[in-house]
């Protein structure tokens, strides 16, 4: 799913933060936007339940990272196959009923995934899960911006994904000690029927939010433009914006990383270094928070440094804490490590998402963003299944060691190649190319 980074503007925290009722007041936002933003809560702390838990489940019935890696594989797999046409019947019949359809059947496929534990099914669950789930992802953005003005629509979404880091927060708390909970009531359970419930409570929570999306009226739309739709022109910007190849090269690398350990976070912290249920949901728990926290750092960061070596500074400190983490087998300072790399990894995507835009003319930003992408996803699918593979092969260390070394060199090769457009612009800007603020920051 995205970075909350991205998602929480830090000129929005102070004024919320101080007066919340005040800040409401000011935006005015509109009865149509409430109601979507209550389908958005159900969807985002029932969803939130399920990713943190679904893996651990998995282990019970003893899966492991191989199983484990093509499952989530298939899973983003699915998600890229939807983009498209998740894309099309929005812009064909409008936000609604795609996303009525994503609350009808993605909680119904998630809870199948959870009854029919059978490798091959859980990987064609997965794959279809996904593609009910692009629903949610591509008609987001529209839904809100049709709901909103320009003058409060930054602070409408960041309020949605702030909740949405919120509710991951303390559904990754809730989930550790659930167990314990429902154990004390009397019932006589084994963990993986405790997870169970848990799970298909999860998929009843995401599936309320169908109601206020029922009642969700979302004017339409204009037609976008055809070349902002088409694949073609992802292939036509790229050869117009030599920076944007570039770019999506250093991307698509950064996200195999990624996509190479956060799907197994959780079984990394349960298998290899043996903590119970309860203490990984509050690691999880204060995982997310310092992700939404680093973000407010991320604007200070790259004043002091430069974009390109703050970009440069935040992937270094992941490779370095990713290569700790393969050494330490103390189980606090792994966590540490762990903790460190969860945040330095997070701070890196806005700025990077921020030098995409400012070096991209604003015509060609949708197109941008949307190869960026779709590309991230493709990568992101082998990698995970790889992944997994290696995790089963090798153990952990050896792994992460293998990351963090890949992790390092992606961030040089960033840093030299994004940096060639910087040296060009010495003698005048690029053509058809709004001035970049790297050439102040760095």
């Amino acid at each position: 799913m995205a970075s909350a980074v991205d998602r929480v503007p830090a000129a929005a925290g102070p004024s919320f933060w101080r007066d919340p009722a005040a800040w409401l007041r000011e935006k005015n936002f509109s009865s149509g936007y409430w109601t979507f933003f209550n389908a958005a809560f159900f969807y985002d702390t029932g969803f939130a339940l399920y990713w943190f838990l679904f893996n651990l489940y998995l282990l019970d019935f003893h899966f492991n990272e191989r199983a484990i890696g093509l499952i989530n594989g298939a899973l983003t797999l699915g998600l890229l196959v939807g983009t498209l046409p998740a894309g099309a019947l929005g812009r064909r019949f409008g936000p609604r009923p795609v996303l009525l359809f994503c609350f009808t059947v993605a909680p119904l496929l998630n809870a199948a995934r959870v009854l029919w534990v059978w490798e091959p099914a859980q990987i064609a669950l997965a794959f279809l899960a996904g593609v009910s789930m692009t629903s949610w992802t591509v008609t987001f953005l529209p839904a809100v911006s049709q709901l909103t003005t320009k003058a409060n629509r930054t602070a409408a979404i960041s309020l949605i994904f702030s909740i949405g880091v919120g509710s991951s927060a303390l559904g990754g708390a809730l989930c550790g000690y659930l167990p314990q909970w429902i154990a004390h009531t009397g019932l006589d359970l084994q963990p993986f029927q405790i997870k169970r419930l848990i799970l298909l409570g999860s998929c009843a929570v995401a599936a309320i939010g169908f109601f206020p999306i029922l009642g969700l009226r979302v004017p339409r739309p204009a037609e976008p433009p055809a070349s902002e739709a088409q694949p073609r022109a992802w292939l036509r910007s790229i050869q117009l914006n030599p920076f944007l190849w570039k770019f999506i090269l250093c991307m698509a690398l950064w996200s195999v990383i990624l996509a190479g350990f956060t799907p197994f976070a959780n079984v990394y912290l349960s298998r290899d270094l043996h903590i119970p249920l309860s203490h990984i949901g509050l690691i999880f728990s204060v995982a997310q928070l310092l992700q939404l926290f680093s973000g407010l750092l991320v604007p200070i960061v790259m004043r002091s440094l430069g974009m390109l070596n703050g970009i440069l500074a935040t992937q270094l400190a992941a490779a370095a804490t990713l290569a700790t983490m393969a050494e330490v087998q103390h189980q606090p300072l792994a966590v540490a490590f762990y903790l460190a790399f969860s945040a330095s990894q997070w701070m890196s995507s806005p700025a990077l998402y921020s030098l995409l835009m400012n070096e991209t003319p604003e015509a060609e930003r949708s197109t941008a963003a949307a190869s960026t992408m779709f590309v991230n996803s493709l990568v992101s699918s082998g990698t995970t299944a790889a992944a997994g593979v290696l995790f089963t092969e090798f153990g952990y260390s050896p792994v992460f060691l293998g990351l963090a070394t890949l992790a390092a060199a992606v961030a040089l090769l960033c840093r030299l190649l994004l940096a060639q457009k910087k040296e060009r612009r010495a003698d005048g800007p690029a053509p058809n190319l709004h001035p970049s603020p790297i050439t102040n920051l760095d």
